[in-house]
């Protein structure tokens, strides 16, 4: 059973940074696309970021494009989002998933992602 945990988020004004990290256990995330999703208060949950396995393929919400970087590590089983220049907007509890095939291309689709992690929550202020 892969055990996802995301830690780094926080209140930071608007224009500001912050680091997320998730950090895998139980299981590897090496050979799976790893995704980054957002829900705030009411909304369903956002497509933000996905990345192949292999890192070479990156795909970004249009929200976050040029703003937001993902990143992994497979040697440490880690992925990261830097987010720079946060808006009130992105406001939200930040969850990172990893796919359930292997090899696989990264999705947009919650339902493509087997294991999840409880979230961590980010909040910009104006």
């Amino acid at each position: 059973q892969v055990h996802l945990v995301e830690s780094g988020g926080g209140l930071v004004a608007a224009g500001g940074s912050l680091r997320l990290s998730c950090a895998a256990s139980g299981g590897t995330v090496s050979m799976y696309a790893m995704g980054w999703f957002r829900q705030a208060p009411g909304k369903e949950r956002e497509f933000v970021v996905g990345m192949s396995w292999s890192g070479d393929i990156k795909d970004y919400a249009d929200s976050v494009k040029g703003r937001f970087t993902i990143s992994r590590d497979n040697a440490k089983n880690m992925v990261y989002l830097q987010m720079e220049n946060l808006k009130p907007e992105d406001t939200a509890v930040y969850l990172c998933a990893r796919e359930a095939s292997i090899y696989s291309f990264p999705a947009r689709d919650v339902r493509s992602y087997a294991y999840w992690g409880q979230g961590t929550q980010v909040t910009v202020s104006s």
